[in-house]
């Protein structure tokens, strides 16, 4: 499995990508109970199976109601947890292998920025600290504790220090990033206007029912305006992955070389659609090698021919039509 994860983290072209990819579901075919349900409910097995375009995406919603596993559930060492709200059912990512996660943050990271401890990391995640097992403040942390900087860290109680900081790291150019929910950048720049040059914004997690919500390009107008830069950063991530797409800007996100984002048709789940057209996004993460590498997800986007792609938001009725299906597994 060490050559599996090395090959994991050292992809060079679609050839590499899509070989490990059949690798994998191989492999998740094999182990892990749910998904192999789920490939037989689609009248698939590895023998049918020959391009990505064949593999099945399993419901994101079956972390909620499934342990979505390619191990023993007794060797689980650790699980995150989606947020959500007070009555809503949560996903459950159980984790085999934490240094895998880690590796593939870090991976995903730098492949787009430069190494994590040349930064100074200011996190404003107040609503994610107050709820347990965040694959976010885990990585986050992570984050803090591997930067050169001893400012890097968590910061909930004082909107003012943390104006106080980003001015302090901002006179000593030091490259900071600031990773905030978006409802807590506001209230930033509601108390004071800031005009930064070292310092990337990161929005992330939505108002979270705390500021009414904005659609994406005004939010980023706002932010600009008030931290005077000229893009907003963010990051596409969850719980039931182990990667993450970034955008630098405009809302544009690339994935990192073992993730790939492939848009399917709202209508066929089973059909995909080509570039500049608005579908279901379906996610595979190679890193996701113990739970599930092939994710259907509830988020509309568009992919483009340059392998960026574009949120456009949630789908209604989200609920998957096939949860009810494996119920009894």
């Amino acid at each position: 499995m060490k050559e599996l994860f090395n090959n994991i983290f050292n992809i060079r072209n679609e050839f590499e990508f899509e070989e490990l990819a059949l690798e994998i579901f191989h492999f998740q075919y094999e182990n892990n109970k749910v998904y192999n349900n789920w490939c037989n409910l689609m009248k698939t097995s590895p023998k049918k199976v020959k391009s990505i375009s064949q593999i099945p995406f399993l419901p994101i919603s079956f972390f909620k109601t499934h342990n979505v596993i390619s191990f023993n559930k007794e060797d689980s060492i650790h699980f995150f947890k989606s947020s959500g709200t007070t009555n809503s059912q949560t996903s459950k990512h159980y984790i085999y292998d934490l240094s895998l996660y880690e590796r593939s943050f870090i991976k995903s990271f730098e492949q787009f920025f430069s190494n994590v401890e040349d930064y100074c990391f200011i996190a404003l995640l107040p609503n994610y600290l107050e709820q347990s097992n965040s694959s976010l403040v885990y990585m986050i942390d992570n984050f803090i504790k591997k930067s050169k900087y001893k400012e890097s860290g968590f910061y909930k109680d004082s909107l003012q220090d943390v104006i106080e900081r980003i001015k302090l790291l901002e006179k000593e150019n030091v490259k900071t990033i600031l990773f905030g929910v978006t409802y807590a950048l506001l209230d930033l720049i509601a108390i004071e206007k800031l005009n930064l040059n070292s310092t990337i914004i990161f929005e992330t997690g939505g108002m979270k029912g705390r500021r009414k919500e904005i659609i994406r390009p005004e939010l980023h107008k706002i932010l600009c305006e008030g931290f005077s830069v000229k893009s907003i950063a963010s990051e596409y991530g969850m719980c039931e992955l182990f990667s993450q797409a970034y955008s630098k800007a405009d809302g544009i996100f690339f994935c990192p070389n073992h993730m790939k984002v492939i848009v399917r048709d709202t209508y066929d789940p089973l059909s995909y659609i080509g570039n500049n057209k608005t579908g279901g996004i379906n996610v595979i993460d190679l890193a996701n090698i113990y739970s599930c590498s092939f994710i259907e997800t509830e988020d509309l986007g568009r992919c483009y021919s340059n392998n960026s792609f574009e949120l456009l938001g949630r789908m209604d009725n989200t609920t998957t039509r096939g949860c009810n299906l494996m119920y009894e597994f």
